[in-house]
This record gives C-alpha cells, sequence and structure tokens, in this order.
C-alpha cells in the first residue's frame, strides 16, 4: 500500500458498527468494478496468503455472491453476501454471514449489513464501508477474529490489482 492512501478503521461498540474508509489511486468506476465483478473479486478478495473462489455471483438487487476464502493448505471458508440496495458506482447495501458451502449462512456467526459508498476523492476514489452488527460483542467478535488486519491486507490486495489493470490516477 502506498503510505498516503488514506485507511481508517474505527469500531464503535455503542453504535454496533465498524466503519473503513480506504482511499484508492483509480479511477471510481475501475474500484466499482473491483468490488462487483466475481472475475476481479476472485482476484483480490481474501487477506493474504488465501486466494478467493467464486461458486455463485448475481450482482443484482436481490442477488448474492456466495464464496470462499481458501487457505494455502486447501481450507475452504464460506461467505455469502446478499445484495439488498444497489446504486451503479456510487454504493450497495448487502447483509455479509459466514455460510457453508451450500450457502446456507451459519446462526451462530456474526451477521452484518454493509453499506459501501464510492466517491470521488480529488485523483482517487473513497470507499467507505459501514459495517453494522447486532450486538457489542459481535463487534467484539470479528475484532478478535482479526478483521482489521484482514481488511488492511484485503485492501491491499486491491491496490496491488489497480496497479496489474492499469489503473490511473484520472477521476472517471
Amino acid at each position: 500500500m502506498t503510505a498516503d492512501l488514506r485507511f481508517d478503521f474505527i469500531a464503535d461498540k455503542e453504535k454496533h458498527s465498524i466503519t473503513v474508509k480506504r482511499e484508492f489511486a483509480a479511477g471510481r468506476q475501475l474500484v466499482w468494478d473491483c468490488h462487483t465483478k466475481r472475475e476481479l473479486l476472485d482476484r483480490w478478495f481474501a487477506p493474504k496468503p488465501l486466494t478467493t473462489k467464486t461458486k455463485h455471483m448475481e450482482f443484482k438487487e436481490g442477488g448474492y455472491w456466495h464464496y470462499a476464502m481458501i487457505t494455502p493448505e486447501g481450507e475452504s471458508f464460506w461467505n455469502r453476501l446478499d445484495y439488498q440496495a444497489i446504486r451503479p458506482i456510487d454504493g450497495y447495501i448487502a447483509l455479509d454471514g459466514f455460510c457453508d458451502e451450500s450457502g446456507v449462512v451459519n446462526p451462530d456467526m456474526p451477521r452484518s449489513r454493509w453499506s459501501v459508498a464510492f466517491s470521488d476523492a480529488q485523483e482517487r476514489t473513497l470507499v467507505t464501508t459501514v459495517v453494522q452488527y447486532n450486538s457489542a460483542e459481535d463487534v467484539q467478535k470479528v475484532i478478535d477474529m482479526g478483521l482489521k488486519d484482514g481488511m488492511a491486507s484485503t485492501l491491499e490486495r486491491l491496490d496491488e490489482l489497480l496497479l496489474t489493470i492499469g489503473a490511473t490516477a484520472e477521476p472517471v
């Protein structure tokens, strides 16, 4: 990650939320595409050294993304993101949850509501993600599971991908 790219991780247990703000040295359309297209998500959406493999992707309201994060040893951690609202290149809202290989959400793990907003930030794109949980305990559980470091590593991979696919610093 370039040192001057913004990364904020703010946990607010009173509001049961985590807010992540991250800048990318690329135009908004390209950053949006990296968040919404399976062929691009599979190239960056996991902390190192894990990889991502999409089983199902239907990016539309009422659709969902079902994917696994896979360890180098081949262990899979399944997740499901159900899209509730989409405003092209401005943002989307989705329910996130751990699940099994068939897509059934695990009721014993925290489920959250992700509001992801994309905005122009001079010659960059700012992505603001507000993750809403049901309780302060759920917020603490995901922090204890390493969410902050995992998000930082995952977003650094997006930086690397943006460089390899020819990202420019010009806003869209």
